[in-house]
């Protein structure tokens, strides 16, 4: 029988949910629905599924510790984390799965999910994933179409054809007739008065084998530039770093442009199992746990004659007056207001604030390192005054600053501190300091997280004034 491979796709970077989405730290990295992240869940949700074996999680470069510290903390043990250096869309990655699947001659099953997805019924969404493997075992290229439960113009569709039947699979799998293109408001509620059409749900299954060979088919470019890039790529630690030059020169293209709107082998699964892509704020209001007055509301959050919001408090008191159907989110650093029937337009204000070259698009003021987290806590002409916390066995780069000093005081936990080629123990309350070119390294020994206030000083406190002597994880001369 062959297994099915779990193939995560964690490499996007959504700006529809700013300002809580980032460039560097994503949606799929986030909790945004309950305790767990989004990429998480993906991954829970498959617990107990029959024949699946230890996923494969393609993301961007940028986000591999993130992602391997979050799959540690779920227990979840990848056969790879495979790292593309810039984005080319799904088909390279479907690509680079297939390829990698096939190297020690397996053929598994790619059950392909995107990492930012909310699911309410894992049961009906494991059932509708048994029928996909089935066909997918006989040789079909399956998607998954979400039966629609409104009119929506934010998602492609999918027309259903006749159903397929086979003696040894009770479940229900459709030929696809055509895709279609977001539609407007009046075409979609035709399309699910209907009945005869899906929402794209972007999730697919299909042996290595046949995914390989329908991509040499119709896209054989893609195919040539994702296995150079991976007979050209590294292990690095954990994670295996695809070439850039070489991914570089793969096109740019989806799964279903490149594969599935042109082959006469595919098939459709219907699935309805509380399925929302999670693609806005409006979104979430939908999915979210609601008030009397039908108000999601997340963190410290006090209203007066408020309904039908979305309101969301990170770091301090938001409090609303006479608010209907708005969304309110609040960061460190940043507000964003939006009526509820605007939330689309979020994408347009933060191409405004990228034009600006404004920081708050990239990264928030909760910085995440593989050691641990910085929080940035007062910024000012010449100096910087953060919060570290290293967590358990985590340890910072030996390194050197030529332009700043630091001053490091501990407030919780113990700290290995070497300086200048010394190694001494501060215990909390204890502090000491750092001049600029003295090599240093900070290190938690301990079994609890530890927390050090730091203050840098100097004419120059950029994150590139860091020069790496000695890193465990592999960076060298990076910022992160």
């Amino acid at each position: 029988m062959n297994p099915i491979l779990p193939v995560i796709l964690a490499g996007g970077s959504g700006t529809r949910l700013w300002p809580l989405s980032r460039a560097l730290y994503p949606k799929q990295l986030i909790n945004l629905v309950d305790r767990q992240t989004m990429l998480q869940n993906t991954l829970q949700r498959l617990n107990g599924l029959d024949a699946a074996i230890d996923p494969m999680v393609i993301c961007n470069d940028e986000y591999r510790f993130m992602v391997a510290e979050q799959l540690r903390q779920i227990h979840v043990h990848p056969s790879a984390i495979i790292l593309e250096p810039v984005g080319r869309n799904t088909a390279p990655a479907l690509a680079v799965a297939a390829l990698w699947a096939m190297r020690n001659g397996d053929d598994p099953v790619l059950l392909v999910l995107p990492a930012d997805h909310h699911i309410q019924s894992a049961d009906h969404f494991q059932r509708a994933l048994t029928t996909g493997y089935d066909h997918a075992r006989s040789g079909r290229l399956i998607t998954f179409g979400i039966v629609p439960r409104s009119p929506e113009t934010g998602y492609g569709y999918i027309k259903m054809g006749p159903p397929l039947s086979r003696d040894d699979n009770p479940g229900t799998a459709v030929a696809i007739d055509a895709f279609v293109e977001k539609p407007d408001l009046e075409t979609a509620r035709g399309y699910v008065d209907s009945k005869a059409y899906c929402w794209n749900s972007g999730m697919f299954m299909f042996s290595a084998s046949k995914a390989l060979a329908a991509l040499e088919t119709f896209v054989p470019e893609i195919v040539a530039a994702c296995r150079a890039a991976i007979d050209k790529g590294t292990a690095d630690l954990d994670f295996f770093r695809l070439d850039r030059d070489a991914f570089s020169k793969s096109p740019s293209d989806s799964i279903d442009y490149a594969v599935m709107e042109r082959t006469e082998n595919g098939a459709m699964v219907p699935m309805s199992a509380g399925w929302n892509d999670l693609g806005s704020w409006e979104a979430l209001w939908q999915v979210g746990e609601k008030d009397a007055a039908d108000n999601v509301v997340k963190g410290d959050v006090v209203l007066h004659d408020v309904s039908d919001s979305y309101l969301h408090a990170e770091s301090r008191l938001l409090a609303a007056v006479g608010l209907k159907d708005h969304i309110v989110v609040e960061t460190s650093d940043a507000v964003m207001i939006s009526p509820r029937d605007r939330v689309q337009d979020v994408k347009g204000l933060v191409d405004r604030l990228k034009m600006r070259n404004r920081e708050e698009t990239r990264t928030h003021k909760r910085i995440y390192r593989p050691w641990g987290t910085v929080d940035q806590l007062v910024s000012g002409n010449r100096f910087q005054v953060n919060r570290l916390t290293v967590k358990s066995g985590g340890a910072l780069s030996l390194q050197r600053h030529y332009n700043r000093s630091e001053h490091w005081i501990v407030v919780r936990g113990t700290a290995l501190v070497t300086r200048d080629g010394e190694q001494f123990v501060l215990k909390e309350d204890s502090s000491t300091y750092i001049e600029a070119g003295i090599a240093h390294r900070l290190e938690n020994p301990g079994k609890i997280p530890l927390e050090v206030v730091e203050v840098q000083t100097g004419a120059y406190i950029g994150e590139d004034d860091i020069i790496r002597l000695e890193d465990l994880y592999g960076r060298h001369r990076q910022k992160n």
